[in-house]
């Protein structure tokens, strides 16, 4: 029922305006993973101090067509674009150290913002890269607070409005965990996040995304 309606409400239509397709041929092959990674003075630079190592499958100013795939993923839950921006997503992880084997971890959402959504699309993209590395998935760490919209905040604002927003919520401590989001723009959520971990005593913190925005 659920798609019927998705279908009458949101008909299919390409990325370059095709209808009758979520993904021509041509755009699924435009899609591709051109993985980049960040660590050391760059990422404390960038706002990210707590990571140790961020690996991201593209640059988001770049490319039109993955803004628009992230968006309807996103916010219209298109399986088709989560299948590929997993895919995306799992290739920039082999840029990551494999030892010691890390443990996912998808950035969380408010119970609230995951209502309305319907789904976390964070947890799709960690469990497509756990399909694709063998890493395991779990949900160390819960958002205890609702945050509103980060959009129209600077770095600042945002790190303020997200202190406390995040408890562990893990049963055992692993050595080291890999964040997974979607986008990385001011870098704040996945600091915050890093630091929850870090304090609930992880060695190592890095992170996977889609794309960052500040390269």
């Amino acid at each position: 029922m659920r798609d019927v309606l998705l279908e009458l409400l949101f008909p299919q239509v390409s990325l370059g305006r095709e209808p009758g397709v979520w993904l021509t041929d041509a755009e699924r092959a435009a899609l591709r993973a051109h993985p980049r990674r960040f660590e050391g003075t760059v990422l404390v630079h960038a706002g990210l101090p707590s990571i140790d190592r961020l690996a991201c499958a593209a640059t988001y100013g770049a490319s039109p067509m993955l803004r628009e795939a992230v968006r309807r993923f996103k916010y219209r839950r298109v399986s088709a674009y989560g299948d590929e921006l997993g895919r995306m997503v799992a290739e920039a992880a082999r840029f990551l150290p494999e030892w010691p084997p890390p443990v996912l971890c998808p950035v969380p959402l408010h119970w609230t913002r995951r209502f309305l959504r319907g789904f976390n699309q964070a947890d799709v993209l960690a469990h497509a890269v756990a399909g694709s590395l063998g890493w395991r998935v779990e949900p160390l760490l819960a958002r205890v607070r609702a945050t509103g919209s980060q959009a129209k905040r600077s770095r600042e604002e945002r790190r303020r409005a997200l202190q406390g927003a995040f408890a562990w919520v893990g049963t055992s401590v692993p050595e080291r965990v890999v964040l997974v989001d979607d986008i990385v723009t001011s870098g704040a959520t996945l600091d915050v996040c890093a630091v929850a971990l870090r304090e609930a005593g992880v060695a190592r913190v890095d992170a996977v995304t889609i794309a960052v925005a500040f390269a």
